[in-house]
């Protein structure tokens, strides 16, 4: 019979934040699966748990993913746990939990906290609804690509940030959803030095042009009002032309009209001829 594999959250950054199920799977597991062996480890010895911990990260190679396979078919169980929050949330734990199904290993849950429902949780905005965008795409085209399929999301969005990235990351938001958008930027969370920024995009951006960046971020974003969801295409091509009378080229009104209105750029363009 094979063992069971066991989704084990830990603390996003304070370490008083783990439950005594947590704690108890840390210690009854044959082993733990690490995204990084020296970050696990620090919180293993923080309460005094000794059991063997196997690296498991995105560089990991499929041959390495199958011997964990293997060990849990034999019998034995594991807990796969991340550097920080819920494993398998933008991490390489969901290829591990994959495979587990793909061979009928039993897969099961050791919630803890999760850094993008504790942001959505402390930014102040309407989180009725919400989707969940983790790291954009590095390279330009990609990232474009991206931000235009949720130009019109009307729903909370949410990314993660690192903070050499965020003076740019906070560009491209503007460029994709206007300076007026409203969001919460809220950095290490749970440390020392936790806190939470409620500002514009465009208050964003002035802000970071003269202070550092510091820290890992999670960016909440407002979605588009539902009030520039019910414009029709006739009624944005409008503010289009009036755009153009005031001297607008084209290609920018309808850049500038496709910002605030979830159109597409090239929709408007092309109604327009």
């Amino acid at each position: 019979m094979s063992g069971t594999l066991y989704i084990i959250g830990t603390p996003i950054g304070n370490m008083e934040d783990i439950t005594l199920r947590q704690l108890r799977m840390l210690e009854e597991v044959d082993f733990i699966c690490a995204e990084d062996t020296r970050v696990t480890l620090k919180l293993l010895n923080r309460y005094e748990i000794k059991n063997e911990l196997v690296s498991f990260h995105e560089h990991s190679s499929r041959a390495e993913a199958q011997h964990i396979i293997d060990r849990l078919l034999s019998g034995q169980s594991c807990g796969v746990v991340t550097d920080a929050g819920m494993p398998c949330i933008s991490d390489p734990g969901e290829v591990l939990v994959k495979l587990a199904y793909e061979n009928g290993v039993d897969v099961r849950a050791v919630p803890g906290p999760a850094a993008v429902t504790t942001a959505a949780a402390l930014s102040g905005l309407h989180v009725g609804r919400f989707t969940f965008e983790g790291f954009l795409p590095v390279g330009k085209k990609e990232r474009s690509e991206r931000l235009d399929l949720i130009r019109s999301e009307t729903g909370v969005m949410i990314f993660y940030e690192a903070p050499h990235k965020l003076r740019a990351t906070l560009s491209d938001l503007a460029e994709a959803f206007g300076g007026d958008r409203r969001i919460s930027l809220c950095r290490e969370i749970t440390k020392l030095h936790e806190e939470t920024l409620r500002m514009t995009i465009a208050e964003a951006q002035a802000y970071y042009s003269e202070n550092e960046p510091r820290g890992e971020y999670v960016l909440v974003v407002e979605g588009m009002s539902t009030e520039a969801e019910q414009l029709t295409l006739e009624e944005a091509l409008a503010q289009v032309k009036k755009l153009i009378d005031m001297g607008e080229k084209p290609t920018d009104a309808c850049k500038a009209v496709a910002k605030e209105t979830g159109f597409k750029k090239g929709e408007l363009y092309s109604a327009l001829q």
